[in-house]
């Protein structure tokens, strides 16, 4: 089933539609709606050592560099979880950055490049507009879960937040922040050659990430 990853609907003014990219309640807060029960997955993630506290990735990048990354599962607990489980089988290992928008963002995790597909799995929205407290904000920095117009469809897919673009709060699950190595994501959103305004990025341009490893 092809999914079509985007930081869509919010932005769509002002960035020329920005294509690309628990239980009822989920268990980092409700602000009344109410939420699907629990997948098999989300219930496994939510049992893991990932689920709670702040965890420590560091994305190393082929061309060099890195980008450490601390994130707060007592907000978003699916959405770290997802991410380190997937980080620890090494399913982003040699996958890239796929799509480009300085200024704004830089989107990975797509397993074919292309924006299309992500994992096997997919976890609950956990932004407010889905009824899910989360109070981290879209600012220079913040990584994030990329999704398609369905609140439900985050997968592998991920971007980090190039310059403020808090007007994304409530409508995507930011679930950490980069604690160094930001020059890094400025050389990636500042010097990747896109094909349009879109951000797409051609496969022999795509910067290529060598390993996301879980330190703690």
């Amino acid at each position: 089933m092809k999914k079509f990853f985007s930081l869509l609907l919010v932005c769509v003014l002002s960035f020329c539609c920005l294509t690309g990219c628990g239980s009822k309640t989920s268990s980092t807060g409700s602000t009344g709606s109410t939420q699907p029960e629990q997948s098999s997955y989300e219930k496994e993630l939510m049992s893991s050592e990932f689920a709670s506290g702040l965890h420590h990735v560091e994305i190393t990048m082929k061309d060099g560099g890195s980008i450490a990354l601390e994130l707060d599962a007592d907000t978003a607990p699916l959405s770290v979880a997802n991410f380190c489980v997937l980080a620890k089988d090494g399913f982003y290992d040699g996958l890239t950055f796929h799509r480009i928008m300085s200024g704004f963002m830089i989107q990975g995790g797509d397993p074919t490049g292309t924006g299309f597909e992500g994992s096997s799995n997919s976890i609950t929205g956990e932004f407010e507009q889905n009824g899910i407290a989360n109070d981290i904000s879209h600012k220079r920095g913040a990584i994030s879960m990329a999704r398609s117009t369905s609140p439900n469809s985050a997968s592998s897919q991920f971007f980090i937040v190039h310059e403020d673009s808090d007007f994304l709060d409530g409508s995507y699950a930011a679930f950490g922040q980069v604690t160094s190595g930001m020059e890094v994501v400025d050389e990636i959103a500042e010097h990747t050659p896109v094909e349009d305004k879109n951000g797409t990025v051609k496969r022999e341009n795509q910067p290529v990430i060598e390993s996301i490893v879980v330190i703690d």
